[in-house]
């Protein structure tokens, strides 16, 4: 399953000779996205940077955030319902945000626990709604937001160097140091890095750099470290388990999203057992019924070549068959009259059949008319009851009986007639 993960820029901050916009970026439209497109998850297959709407489609897409837009709080988390926590949250937190906590957005770690101390990922909420909204509109669906660094149990720093800024500043080589205490983001320049990184780093410290900073990293740290290239270090984000599309911010799945979301979770390896099933289940009915089919189609056979095989033995003479039954029953009939005997449709039998149900209350019938298996009767003058009792006693014998313009005709019933 393709995933694809892009990086979002930075948000702006305040600077000298700069507009303060902490929502949005004002030229947003013609903004490239760094991206990398993984088929695996696990290797890079192609990366590069492109607008929204020219990157490449993926059956998941992940967004990651800078280093420097995400703040880390470590609280206990509170005991309230899910409806409440987001308020909770900023009730706890109100004290220690820079931003208004109506104006923040909250994600809680993975696997947290109510009442045990967890970490928080606090970030500008109005400013990254709209890079959602932006990259939405542009039909890149973003399944989840998660960080570049996050406070975890084995020390991590990574070396970058600063992207220049329209103003000229922002420059040279920054830290983003992740440890069991938080994240922070430093500048090597000055003495700021050295007081908070622990010198020598603890054991176990993992070290890297983008290609463009090794050299700087190497010559501050006094030791080698491990160069990772911007499209790995978007690769490594997103087999976190931090997901920040929380609470306001979570997926809203309607529509065709839902549609499309559901056909990628049925894409998705874990449901691969499910399919395997499903395919095989739908392989077995389509066998069977191809195998059900072909025997029935033998039976049929069977029964055909039976019925010419009787039609030639009992009449000789029937030299081309092309229905049996029908052929078959010309033939008795034809023997039928040579012997000088009525068959069930002639005149005789249904007379008989006829007298047998004539109602007893009504006269001898005046006239009659019969054809080749039908017999009309006048019925002058007869209600509906006794038109029910004549067809109600003929009905058993096989004949059937309609009644219109002071008549009822008898005929054969059809077989299947009730």
């Amino acid at each position: 399953m393709a995933t694809l993960v892009l990086q979002i820029p930075s948000r702006n901050r305040l600077r000298t000779g700069a507009v303060a916009d902490g929502a949005s970026r004002p030229e947003r439209a013609g903004t490239e996205y760094r991206y990398v497109l993984s088929l695996n998850g696990l290797s890079v297959d192609q990366h590069g940077q492109a607008a929204a709407a020219l990157l490449p489609k993926a059956d998941n897409v992940v967004a990651m955030l800078a280093d420097a837009d995400i703040a880390w709080h470590r609280i206990p988390l509170p005991k309230a319902p899910a409806a409440r926590l987001r308020a909770a949250l900023g009730g706890v937190l109100e004290e220690a945000l820079l931003d208004d906590a109506e104006q923040t957005h909250f994600a809680l770690a993975p696997q947290a626990v109510a009442g045990q101390p967890t970490w928080i990922a606090a970030v500008n909420r109005r400013w990254l709604a709209g890079e959602l909204a932006a990259l939405e509109k542009a039909h890149v669906f973003i399944d989840r937001v998660v960080p570049a660094a996050w406070p975890d149990e084995l020390p991590s720093g990574h070396f970058a160097e600063v992207e220049a800024q329209a103003d000229g500043g922002a420059h040279g080589v920054s830290l983003t140091w992740s440890h069991p205490e938080g994240v922070v983001c430093l500048r090597l320049q000055g003495a700021l890095a050295r007081s908070l990184v622990p010198q020598p780093a603890p054991p176990g410290t993992r070290w890297s750099s983008t290609p463009g900073a090794a050299a700087a990293a190497e010559q501050w740290l006094g030791a080698p470290v491990n160069v990772m290239a911007p499209p790995e270090r978007l690769l490594q984000a997103a087999r976190t388990l931090w997901n920040l599309r929380q609470f306001e911010l979570a997926r809203r799945n309607r529509g065709m999203r839902a549609l499309r979301d559901g056909f990628k979770q049925w894409r998705s390896p874990a449901w691969r057992p499910v399919r395997y099933g499903a395919v095989a289940l739908v392989a077995a009915q389509l066998i069977g019924l191809n195998l059900w089919a072909w025997s029935q189609k033998r039976a049929v056979e069977a029964k055909r070549v039976a019925a010419v095989q009787l039609l030639q033995a009992s009449f000789p003479n029937v030299r081309a068959v092309l229905d049996a039954p029908l052929q078959m029953n010309r033939e008795v009939q034809t023997l039928r009259t040579l012997a000088g005997k009525p068959g069930d449709t002639d005149l005789e039998p249904m007379l008989q059949a006829a007298a047998a149900a004539w109602p007893p209350d009504r006269p001898p019938v005046e006239n009659l008319r019969f054809e080749p298996g039908k017999l009309s009767l006048a019925a002058t003058g007869w209600d509906p009851a006794q038109v029910e009792q004549f067809r109600g006693r003929l009905r058993p014998a096989g004949w059937q009986v309609d009644a219109a313009d002071g008549r009822v005709v008898l005929t054969r019933a059809a077989r299947g007639t009730p």
